[in-house]
């Protein structure tokens, strides 16, 4: 069900990054509850492409020193935790908001562009 370079399950130091990078984007209040929902949330299934596409965010090259990190990783054999994501108009034109994972995606989307990438997802709260 998923690629063989992903975990089943995101790395402890995951939530703090994502929180850190709600809290920029939605008020305190509104990153916690998030987070919370994002830490027992099932996990999802999605290609690499469309993460991209729905998040609006473009493909960083191989060359990034975050991506070409997670491109020697999945070469060493290790395997990327899952992404974390948001969904929901968090920022103008946005109905993605990838928390935390876009270098792992992009990573991923080199590899193979329809790469299966473990998730987990939740919405904003109306």
């Amino acid at each position: 069900m998923h690629s063989e370079h992903w975990k089943l399950e995101p790395d402890e130091h995951d939530f703090p990054a994502a929180a850190t990078y709600l809290s920029l984007i939605c008020e305190p209040t509104l990153a916690d509850q998030l987070m919370k929902r994002l830490k027992v949330a099932p996990s999802a299934i999605y290609q690499a492409k469309d993460l991209l596409r729905a998040s609006s965010l473009r493909l960083l090259q191989k060359d990034n020193a975050h991506v070409a990190k997670d491109l020697a990783q999945v070469k060493a054999g290790h395997k990327l935790s899952p992404v974390l994501l948001v969904r929901g108009k968090l920022t103008k034109s946005r109905s993605l908001v990838i928390a935390d994972g876009y270098h792992r995606i992009c990573a991923s989307y080199w590899i193979n562009e329809n790469s299966n990438i473990p998730c987990r997802i939740v919405d904003v709260p109306n």
